[in-house]
């Protein structure tokens, strides 16, 4: 789906970016996958079941699907991007851009590393307990700063400058999400609460 998305906007195959893109992003979520398949089967369980089908509450299965729309635009407009030629990124944001997501994915690889409760899904098993350490020591949502940092840095991968554009509404439904998740935790994990009150900063370290 992601190389669909990538060439079939750009007409062509002979799109450098997207190739590089392409192997960073299959790398990393390959070696996260091949990790949790051999240290934590069960979070590896979780995190498969994704996407708005798979969500319990109704508002995040909308938050979903607006979350999957976005992220397909934010890699279909710099293909259209590269087919028209509206941009001209230098060499070197490109590679700030592939950096970026490759940073994006190790943050995320640290925070399934230390919480094996990290579904895709909003909810709460019965064994599960608040985690405050490592990433969540930092910020109540890692998780969600690895993929803004992965996001940001995606439209620079693709040579795109248009693709930043998809960034506003991606933050967006972030936050959205994030904050409906908190009220579900507040309201259904115990002592999460009492993190929210420690831990002030949400998504970015002394910001918000």
């Amino acid at each position: 789906m992601l190389g669909l998305f990538l060439f079939a906007p750009a007409r062509s195959f002979n799109f450098w970016q997207a190739w590089v893109y392409l192997i960073i992003f299959v790398a990393s979520t390959a070696m996260i996958t091949i990790y949790l398949w051999k240290k934590d089967p069960k979070l590896l369980e979780r995190r498969v079941k994704a996407g708005p089908e798979a969500e319990k509450e109704k508002t995040q299965k909308i938050i979903q699907l607006f979350a999957a729309i976005c992220f397909f635009a934010i890699i279909a407009l710099p293909a259209l991007d590269h087919r028209f030629g509206w941009s001209n990124v230098p060499l070197f944001i490109v590679i700030v851009g592939d950096i970026l997501v490759a940073l994006g994915f190790f943050l995320i690889f640290l925070v399934l590393r230390g919480n094996p409760f990290a579904a895709a899904t909003i909810e709460v098993f019965p064994d599960q307990k608040v985690i405050t350490t490592g990433p969540y020591s930092i910020v109540r949502h890692p998780m969600y700063t690895g993929a803004l940092v992965m996001l940001f840095g995606t439209p620079f991968a693709l040579g795109s400058w248009w693709g930043l554009l998809i960034l506003v509404p991606l933050i967006l439904i972030i936050v959205w999400r994030l904050l409906d998740e908190e009220k579900f935790l507040c309201k259904n994990l115990p002592g999460y609460k009492e993190y929210c009150q420690k831990t002030h900063y949400r998504l970015i370290p002394l910001i918000w």
